[in-house]
């Protein structure tokens, strides 16, 4: 199986992409086939033996509409933005024929409807519809030609839609202003034989109704251009020239023509162009677009730099580790693609109204137009107003629009908050969560040791000396309980010495000497080798910190015991806050954890966990997790990428934490850059704003659709109230599709 996604051209509603849909799952071999009407492309799943790229695009020509693969190497790129200069150039066309459009309707609406109002507005003579009626009606025709050819694309893809059995919005306002525009037509004709017919003209309808339409429409372009803001952000974030540094020497250098291994010299105030490793300098980073992370981080020499963040106020030498698709930025861009791309399960309700609401809506507006004009009795050009009303104003475009609009601008939020969702199901399943399994190492907590306690047991050492101490003998050990010793002795003020001598005892700790001195430090199995009592009272100690989940690191100078120094994995500072923030939504919080029960008990209580579930193996991870679904929960597990993958995939939502590592980006459904426990929370409830500015856009447009069909087909005249014009029908249609796109909009104001 191999899945590709295509640009599809010529779609105009929900109706489009659910035709497009429908012939491609029809292939023998297709998989799955999901249209995204927002980003105009299609996502196939298919098996090669029995399909391939010529048959796929062929069954979409064949459906009315043009399809072309997007590759994922540079040629990919060069074509996205291609398309991107395209749909810039689309919309300026739109806008020029709009105005055309406006120009020509504005006259003609004067004309027509001036003598209705209250007050009379001023018309030539020549003009006038009572003095000259074959004037007054030809100068409509000739104002409403213009406007028809602005709006020329209605008809061409309307109809052939319509005959290649796929009619969609541009079939309704086709048929609906066509029919409009020729009895007109038929009327002017008649007009010098029966002067009464220039009161039956329809001109300024289907002049009208195609200009409104055509505004909705350029304005819904617009704004979906806007919904796409995030990704055009984070691809301008990548430089295209950077500094080459070789022998001494600096060149500027297109960044694609950068290789691996190569270095690069990174300016005071210049973006960095790729991923790579600090050989040389220091400086401040603002990784804030990538990471959400609005702290400035400081890099030294063996730090990894992300390609797109900004270096602040030092100079660096980069060897480039990552170009092209592999760089962090890359990958990051190409998550956000793929989940806009994405539907979610909600969107596929849409989908399938839309699929019969065309062919549907026609049928109402002719056996509507029928019955007032079989049994009520009424002339031609009645029964035309409420034929053209109901096709107008029952455009699809709204319902289409409700969901992929919100999962974009859903997705583009999150990820500017350094919050990745892979996919429109993600992003909708995270709102029903109600059971959230955290990892301990790494998730809770740090994941590394640092040192928390330093205990003497006389006054030849403060704390700070014994600290001094063993932090200049363990300088030599690579041992992690060493090197967290080592780091919190670099934070004193005191220079650290070097040891005479060092050797590793293994399972037990470290010998030196230092000063003259002999000084051990380990565990009580190196305090059993060297036969050093310690007395009750710092067994005791020594007891209770192991209950806590710290390790003692005992210090002995000259075989006499002179202090201990405690190490644990801390949590981390937003922990606590975070698991509070996640019970206030009414979650369940689990810890799973290998570590032994007393210490992962006493985590748990610290972080406020719920239920702590400790002592268990990886590989039995996805078994807890499947133990809480066969509960009837829905799961979110949360875990560094890495030991915790099977979870991941096991639970409903696998939620990867870890500071946008490769596995961490391959691994969950959400992937959390900063590695902070509250983005957890900020996912749920930005995944829980989501789906209500979904669900407002679903209520929004299927009651609109509800509420304007039987008023368009005349319910309220029947009752002796008024009847739908079809401009107003035009007016209201255009803007629920703007309104549609603006709620969606709206989410990002959200305050996460």
């Amino acid at each position: 199986m191999t899945t590709e996604i295509y640009h599809i051209e010529g779609m105009s509603c929900a109706a489009c992409s659910s035709a497009v849909e429908r012939v491609t799952r029809k292939l023998d071999g297709v998989e799955q086939s999901d249209v995204n009407l927002t980003t105009n492309r299609m996502t196939i799943t298919y098996d090669e033996a029995k399909v391939n790229q010529g048959m796929i695009e062929d069954k979409v020509k064949r459906a009315g509409f043009a399809a072309s693969l997007i590759h994922e190497d540079e040629e990919g790129k060069k074509q996205e933005e291609a398309e991107a200069v395209h749909q810039e150039e689309l919309l300026h066309v739109a806008k020029r024929r709009l105005i055309v459009a406006v120009c020509f309707a504005v006259p003609l609406l004067y004309i027509s409807m001036g003598h209705m109002l209250p007050f009379t507005l001023p018309l030539p003579a020549f003009l006038d519809m009572n003095r000259n009626p074959l004037n007054f009606s030809i100068a409509q025709l000739v104002l409403t030609v213009p406007v028809l050819i602005s709006g020329q694309k209605f008809y061409l893809v309307g109809i052939r839609a319509l005959f290649k059995g796929n009619p969609n919005m541009d079939s309704l306002v086709a048929i609906g202003t066509g029919s409009a525009f020729l009895y007109s037509l038929f009327m002017t004709f008649t007009v010098s034989s029966n002067p009464m017919n220039a009161h039956h003209l329809y001109y300024e309808s289907a002049a009208v109704v195609v200009t409104l339409v055509m505004l909705g429409k350029y304005m819904e372009s617009r704004s979906k251009g806007k919904t796409s803001e995030a990704i055009r952000k984070l691809m301008e974030l990548a430089p295209d020239t950077a500094v080459l540094y070789e022998n001494g020497t600096e060149r500027e250098v297109e960044t694609a023509s950068v290789r691996k291994g190569q270095h690069l010299l990174i300016k005071p105030g210049s973006r960095i162009p790729l991923d790579g490793i600090v050989v040389s300098g220091t400086s401040s980073v603002d990784e804030s677009m990538l990471t959400g992370e609005s702290i400035p981080v400081e890099k030294q020499a063996g730090d990894t730099l992300i390609g797109g963040s900004m270096n602040y106020n030092g100079a660096m030498e980069l060897e480039v580790t990552k170009i092209g698709a592999e760089t962090t930025l890359s990958k990051i861009i190409k998550l956000i693609e793929d989940a806009q791309g994405k539907k979610a399960p909600i969107s596929k309700l849409a989908d399938r109204v839309a699929g019969i609401f065309v062919p549907t809506v026609m049928v109402i507006a002719l056996v509507a137009a029928l019955l007032w004009w079989i049994f009520g009795g009424k002339e031609l050009s009645f029964v035309l107003t409420i034929f053209v009303a109901v096709l107008v104003i029952a455009c699809p475009c709204a319902l289409g629009l409700a969901t992929p609009t919100a999962i974009m601008v859903g997705t583009g939020v999150g990820a500017s908050h350094g919050i990745l969702i892979k996919s429109g199901e993600a992003l909708e399943l995270s709102h029903k969560v109600n059971a959230i399994v955290l990892d301990k190492t790494g998730t809770i907590t740090e994941g590394k040791p640092t040192v928390t306690d330093v205990v003497t047991v006389d006054a030849e050492y403060t704390e700070d000396q014994l600290l001094h101490l063993a932090g200049s003998c363990e300088q030599m050990s690579e041992h992690p309980l060493g090197e967290a010793i080592v780091e919190a002795a670099r934070k004193k003020p005191e220079d650290l010495k070097r040891p005479e001598a060092f050797s590793s005892i293994t399972g037990a700790g470290i010998e030196a000497e230092l000063d003259g001195r002999k000084i051990a430090i380990g565990n009580q199995k190196l305090l059993d080798e060297k036969k050093v009592s310690i007395g009750d009272v710092i067994k005791n100690r020594a007891l209770s910190f192991a209950n806590q989940g710290k390790t003692p690191m005992y210090v002995v100078v000259d075989g006499v015991l002179k202090g201990m120094i405690c190490v644990a994995d801390t949590i981390k500072e937003t922990s606590v806050a975070a698991v509070d923030q996640m019970k206030s939504l009414g979650i369940e919080v689990y810890m799973l954890t290998g570590d032994n029960r007393q210490t992962a008990e006493y985590i748990g209580r610290q972080a406020h966990i719920d239920q702590v579930i400790a002592e268990v193996l990886p590989e039995d991870k996805a078994n807890v997790v499947s133990r809480l679904q066969n509960e009837g929960k829905t799961v979110m597990m949360v875990g560094d990428g890495i030991n915790d993958a099977p979870a991941l995939v096991q639970a409903d939502v696998g939620t990867a934490i870890g500071s946008g590592s490769d596995i961490a980006l391959e691994s969950g459904d959400i992937v959390l850059m900063k590695s902070d426990l509250q983005d957890v929370y900020r996912a749920v409830k930005l995944s829980k704003a989501t789906i209500r500015n979904i669900k407002q856009n679903l209520f929004w447009a299927f009651f609109y659709n509800s509420l304007g069909i039987p008023v368009a087909a005349g319910l309220l005249y029947l009752f002796g109230g008024p009847l739908l014009n079809p401009m107003i029908a035009g007016f209201a249609m255009s803007l629920s599709s703007v309104c549609v796109v603006s709620n969606a909009l709206r989410l990002k104001a959200i305050r996460l």
